[in-house]
C-alpha cells in the first residue's frame, strides 16, 4: 500500500523564488510529491502532519563531495583496504543525510558498488551521483605519487580510496573515459589545473593538452553526459570552458572576463570555500602533507571575491564543499561562508534548484512541486531570514524525508 502524507500549515521555501509561501498544503504519495496548494487538499487516506508554520523545503544537494576521502592525507587514504574505506564512508554519508543533504555528487572516488548499495537501502545515505575516478595527467592534481616516486601508475590493485587515475595522451584518455562510464560513472571529472592536496603541481599549472580535453569532451558528448573540471585560475577555467567543459569545480582565481565567458557558454561553477578554511585550521594536524598546506592560502583568500565575480557575471553557482576526513563535519558551514557576500535565497538556490540542474534532475530534485521526488526537510526557522538554521549537524532540521520515507522525524 502506498504511503500517503499530507503536510498542512507549511511555509514552503525552495530555490524557485526569493519569497516564502506560507499556509501551504503538500501531498506526498509514495516517493513523489503529488500536489502543492495554498488551499486545503482532500486526501482521506493521508496521514496529516500539521507543520504549524515550520519551513518545508527540498532536501539539500551538495555537488562536490568525496565520500570515500576518509583521511586528509589522500595518498594514505588510497593505500587503505577497500573494505575499511567503504565502511568508513557509510558513516560519512549517514552524517551528510542527517545534515539535510538528501543528494550528493561525488566528485571522484565513490564507485558503482557504493551507489548500488545506497539504492538498495543497505544503509542510510543521500542519493549518490558519481564521477568514478577522476582523470589526471602525470604529475597533475590526481597524481599522488610524489616527486621521488617513479613507480608506474597502475589501476591493477587500486583500492576505493584512490580518488583519481592517471592517463596521458588522446587514446589513453578516451579509453579512461570509456572505462569509467562502463563502470557506472554519471559524469567525468578531469584535473584542468594544479591543486592543493597533491604534491607536485603548482596551482597555476594547466592540466591536459587541448587535444586531450577535446577527446574527453567528445566521449562524454557521445555518451550523453558531461565533463566537470577541477580548475582554479582564470586561464585554466577559460581554457576548459572553451573546450566544452560543463562545470568548473572551485574556480577561486576567476576574473571578470572569464566569468563572462562562462555565462555566455552556460557553464556552471561549484565553489567549495569551506574546505580551505578547514584545511588551513585543521589540515596539518589531520595529516595533510606540508607541501599541500603551503598551497592553501594561494586560493583561500580569493574565495569570497570569486563568488562576487560569478554573481555579477550571471554564472550559475551550485553548492559544494570538497571536505576530507574528519573535516566532513564542517559541510554546512559553507552556507555561513557564502552568506558573507550572497543573499540567502541565492545560497538556497545553489543547494536546490541549481544543484538539481547540475545533476540533470530538474523538476525531480531541488523543488517542492508536483512530480518531484519527495526529498523534503522540515526546518525550525526561516532560512531566508536566518541561513544559520541550515548549519551545524542538522540540529534545527526537525524532519528529513528521502524518497518519501522519514529518515528523521522529531515532529511529534
Amino acid at each position: 500500500m502506498t504511503n500517503t502524507l499530507l503536510f498542512k500549515n507549511a511555509v514552503v521555501i525552495d530555490g524557485t523564488s526569493a519569497e516564502a509561501r506560507p499556509g501551504h498544503f503538500v501531498l506526498v504519495e509514495g516517493n513523489t510529491i503529488r500536489a502543492v496548494s495554498a488551499t486545503p487538499i482532500a486526501s482521506p487516506s493521508a496521514s496529516v502532519i500539521d507543520l504549524k508554520g515550520r519551513t518545508l523545503m527540498p532536501g539539500l544537494i551538495d555537488c562536490h563531495v568525496h565520500v570515500v576521502a576518509t583521511m586528509a592525507n589522500l595518498a594514505r587514504n588510497a593505500a587503505m583496504p577497500t573494505s575499511f574505506t567503504a565502511l568508513k564512508s557509510v558513516a560519512v554519508m549517514d552524517a551528510m543525510l542527517k545534515r539535510g543533504f538528501t543528494s550528493v555528487r561525488d566528485a571522484s572516488g565513490a564507485d558503482y558498488g557504493l551507489k548500488l548499495a545506497v539504492e538498495e537501502g543497505l544503509f542510510r545515505a543521500p542519493r549518490l551521483f558519481i564521477a568514478g575516478k577522476s582523470l589526471s595527467q602525470t604529475g597533475g592534481h590526481g597524481d599522488l605519487r610524489g616527486r621521488f616516486d617513479d613507480r608506474e601508475f597502475c589501476l591493477c590493485h587500486a583500492r576505493i580510496g584512490l580518488l583519481s587515475r592517471v592517463a596521458d595522451g588522446v587514446d589513453a584518455v578516451r579509453k579512461a573515459v570509456r572505462e569509467e562510464l562502463k563502470a557506472g560513472a554519471d559524469f567525468i571529472k578531469i584535473m584542468a589545473s594544479g591543486g592543493v592536496a597533491s604534491p607536485t603541481d603548482p596551482i597555476d599549472w594547466l592540466g591536459y593538452s587541448r587535444d586531450e580535453v577535446l577527446a574527453i569532451v567528445e566521449e562524454t558528448d557521445k555518451s550523453k553526459t558531461y565533463v566537470a573540471a577541477h580548475a582554479y585560475t582564470a586561464e585554466a577555467i577559460g581554457r576548459a570552458v572553451e573546450l566544452g567543459v560543463r562545470t568548473i569545480e572551485h574556480g577561486n582565481l576567476v576574473d571578470a572576463s572569464t566569468a563572462a565567458l562562462m555565462a555566455k557558454k552556460g557553464a556552471y561553477v561549484v565553489p567549495t570555500l569551506v574546505t580551505y578554511d578547514a584545511l588551513a585550521n585543521e589540515g596539518a594536524a589531520l595529516g595533510l602533507p606540508p607541501e599541500s598546506v603551503a598551497k592553501i592560502e594561494n586560493v583561500r583568500g580569493a574565495g569570497l571575491r570569486s563568488l562576487e565575480i560569478f554573481q555579477q557575471a550571471g554564472v550559475k553557482m551550485a553548492f559544494g564543499t570538497d571536505l576530507l576526513g574528519e573535516m566532513h563535519r564542517h559541510q554546512s558551514t559553507e552556507f555561513a561562508i557564502r552568506a558573507r557576500v550572497l543573499p540567502a535565497h541565492e545560497i538556497i538556490a545553489s543547494a536546490t534548484t541549481i544543484a538539481a540542474e547540475v545533476l540533470r534532475m530538474e523538476g525531480k530534485l531541488g523543488v517542492v512541486a508536483p512530480g518531484a521526488l519527495a526529498d523534503l526537510l522540515v526546518v525550525d526557522g526561516n532560512p531566508l531570514t536566518d541561513i544559520s538554521v541550515l548549519t551545524g549537524q542538522g540540529e534545527r532540521i526537525a524532519a528529513i524525508l528521502k524518497d518519501g520515507v522519514f529518515v528523521k522525524n522529531t515532529l511529534a
